[in-house]
């Protein structure tokens, strides 16, 4: 099993910039891709961003140059750095990590969100 504790969401003015952070904990094979998606009210999650354990990354084409996504394999942590933020950027932010497990099954874990506010 494997767990995502999130955090660093909270309030922040528009323009202003957000770091939040996801640790994997548990028992696993390998850590796969692991990412960041986004659910706003009323709207379907979204992916924001993405990186593979080779470090590639791929992100939201509308989030490009605003947002950076890191992860250190050593900590077993994913980030996301968040710049000029919108208030069409409030939303509960979500780790996603995929990974492997010692019966080398290949398995999904979400994390528990972190509230992300940006006021105008």
């Amino acid at each position: 099993q494997v767990q995502l504790v999130e955090s660093g969401g909270g309030l922040v003015q528009a323009g202003g910039s957000l770091r939040l952070s996801c640790a994997a904990s548990g028992r696993f094979f390998s850590l796969g891709t692991m990412g960041w998606y986004r659910q706003a009210p009323g709207s379907q999650r979204e992916l924001v961003a993405t990186v593979t354990s080779g470090g590639t990354t791929n992100y939201a084409d509308s989030l490009k140059g605003r947002f950076s996504i890191s992860r250190d394999n050593a900590k077993n942590t994913v980030s996301l750095q968040m710049n000029s933020l919108k208030p069409e950027d409030t939303a509960v932010y979500y780790c996603n990590a995929n990974y492997r497990s010692y019966s080398l099954r290949n398995l999904e874990v979400w994390g528990q969100g972190t509230l992300v506010t940006v006021s105008s």
